[in-house]
């Protein structure tokens, strides 16, 4: 199976060589922001055209913002708009074209409905403080050294790894990867280079190729399984909320920007800025290691997994639960799983978002017509099933596996939610759009119920 990986590494820069990448990542920065005015100018003189009464066929010729054309207009005028260019790789001005061919190109296809999801605006300018510096490289010498601790990129030699690439090394030297590019990234006060590898993965299968699985998320818990195990919340964000706030207020003390008056930050506002920066990074690679963990145990061990298609988004507008939902990292869960089941020869199945987990008796399949919030025990008044209302959800999710089964796969079709809570089996099993095919990951249609909707009011415990 060949798939797209990445592989990203820590770097230990001399402070020459971070001289180079900064001004590699500066070359991105400068090809980018006078792409962007030259594309603005001739829209808003088209704009101002039209707005006089000019047909269309005497406006001023439109530009194209594809990456050849782009990259075409400023080899015209690089060598007055920026006299240095010699200094730089050629791919640190394509990675600032290419960014901006991208970002039009998904603002155009949000206007025109071609692109689901939230609307995406205008590209906007990228400020030589407050963008993260990184470039990215496609052609040239890009290897990884023998010795397994350097890696060799175009124009910036030899680099010292923080960390042992032999994983990537070891696939490189079988003959079963091939690196397609190189980014060099500053991400929480470090530099990193992460490689993008086409992968020739071996056809794996779980250690329990029967077995089906549900996983029900929560703040309480961070997940409960379908088979009695809970996973604890480690909620790295609240442990680390008091270093934070110390270091925040710290920072507030020093003489900072001040775009209005062009004021520049002082040294011990940098070095304050650096600290929160590690620190809220230290929080980023501690949730990130966890879920990882959990993900790939999952996805090793079952053949089958159901989840919920939560409305993350819309549980991040309740403003008292919005940190601790945000630190358990709920989206990036699902999109772990999703990938990993595929590498391990599993499947993952997605609830649809009004399905009444919590409200189904995971015993007699009676569906509760209201639960409430505080009732954390699941009392079924039909058979007299008392259980935890969790472990009752991530049984009923489980139990999905085998309608999905019993349906098939059949075509792509909206999901048809409503907040109605109806009984079992009224609704065809269908695949959520854009999902994949239906032997990894399928989607199980609404039943009603509001269950996803009520973490967002759930009392932390």
């Amino acid at each position: 199976m060949r798939t797209i990986q990445a592989y990203r590494f820590a770097l230990d820069l001399t402070p020459g060589q971070e001289r180079d990448v900064l001004a590699h990542a500066g070359a991105a920065r400068v090809a980018y922001n006078w792409a962007l005015a030259r594309v603005a100018a001739v829209m808003a003189q088209r704009a101002a055209e039209r707005s006089y009464g000019v047909p269309d066929g005497q406006l001023t010729p439109a530009v194209s913002w594809s990456l050849p054309a782009l990259r075409k207009a400023w080899n015209a005028v690089k060598q007055d708009v920026a006299p240095w260019w010699a200094g730089c790789s050629k791919e640190a001005f394509n990675t600032g074209l290419d960014a901006l061919a991208r970002g039009l190109k998904n603002w155009s296809d949000s206007r025109t409905g071609k692109r689901a999801g939230r609307p995406v605006g205008f590209p906007r300018f990228k400020s030589r403080r407050r963008t993260t510096p990184s470039v990215r490289f496609t052609t040239g010498a890009i290897r990884v050294e023998p010795d397994r601790t350097h890696v060799v990129l175009p124009r910036l030699g030899r680099l010292k790894l923080h960390e042992s690439a032999r994983k990537l090394a070891r696939r490189l030297d079988n003959g079963t990867a091939r690196i397609m590019s190189a980014t060099v990234r500053r991400d929480g006060g470090r530099w990193h280079v992460a490689f993008t590898v086409a992968v020739e993965r071996a056809e794996r299968r779980p250690t329990r190729p029967d077995s089906t699985i549900g996983v029900d998320v929560g703040i309480t818990y961070l997940a409960v399984l379908s088979t009695g195990e809970t996973v604890p919340n480690p909620r790295h964000l609240t442990a680390a909320q008091q270093r934070l706030r110390r270091l925040g207020r710290a920072l507030s003390r020093k003489t900072g920007p001040d775009g209005r008056t062009g004021r520049r930050p002082s040294h011990r506002w940098q070095r304050a800025a650096d600290r929160l920066g590690r620190a809220h990074a230290r929080v980023a690679n501690l949730r990130r290691d966890g879920l990882h963990k959990l993900t790939t145990r999952l996805a090793h061990e079952h053949a089958t997994i159901v989840i919920e298609d939560l409305n993350v988004t819309g549980m991040l507008a309740n403003r008292r639960l919005a940190r601790h939902i945000a630190d358990a990292g709920f989206a990036e869960l699902r999109r772990q799983l999703a990938y990993k089941t595929q590498w391990s020869g599993g499947r993952l199945i997605v609830a649809d978002r009004w399905y009444p987990s919590s409200k189904t008796c995971s015993g007699c399949g009676t569906v509760k017509t209201k639960l409430a919030l505080s009732e954390r025990t699941y009392h079924c008044e039909a058979c007299g099933l008392v259980t935890d209302r969790d472990h009752n959800a991530s049984l009923n999710l489980a139990a999905l596996a085998a309608q999905f089964d019993t349906a098939g796969s059949g075509p792509v079709a909206a999901r048809g939610a409503d907040q109605k809570t109806r009984q079992r089996g009224q609704a065809a099993v269908k695949r959520e759009p854009g999902t994949a095919p239906a032997d990894q990951t399928g989607t199980v249609p609404p039943q009603g119920g509001t269950t996803n909707r009520e973490l967002t009011r759930a009392p932390i415990r």
